[in-house]
């Protein structure tokens, strides 16, 4: 069975993928060269920091900040920023109506957005974004 930590990227990853059905979905990878037409998403691991510990039972409360970068070219009817601000306020929305993962963690939240141009000569005007996805979850083991 995989670790708590393994299964709330897991299920971070399929949380943006109900909510991105039409984007390219990605872990750990680095941006593409051509960002697809429905968009690009990449959920990297992050870091789960340093736990806090309660003791008896012991208990380790991690704060997993997930990055996801999240790309959109724009096209003739609707520009880049509008495609990517579509899709930013998709994945806002998927953390809302569903904060624990399923009961798998205590709390999920969302920090803004910082964006960034992604053109280059000749190519589709886009546009990126990296987001952090928050995940407080507690296991009995920090590596399981």
């Amino acid at each position: 069975m995989p670790s708590t930590r393994e299964r709330v990227l897991q299920a971070v990853a399929e949380l943006l993928k109900a909510a991105l059905p039409q984007a390219a979905h990605s872990r750990n990878e680095v941006k593409p060269q051509t960002i697809p037409a429905g968009g690009f998403v990449n959920v990297d691991d992050g870091d789960p920091g340093e736990p806090e510990v309660t003791l008896n039972p012991t208990i380790y409360i991690f704060s997993h900040e997930i990055p996801v970068e999240v790309a959109a070219n724009g096209t003739r009817s609707v520009s880049a920023e509008a495609r990517l601000d579509a899709m930013l306020q998709a994945i806002g929305t998927a953390v809302a109506a569903d904060r624990t993962l399923g009961g798998l963690c205590d709390y999920l939240m969302v920090s803004a957005a910082t964006t960034e141009p992604l053109t280059a000569d000749g190519a589709p005007v886009s546009r990126a974004a990296l987001i952090g996805i928050t995940a407080v979850y507690g296991t009995p083991d920090p590596l399981n």
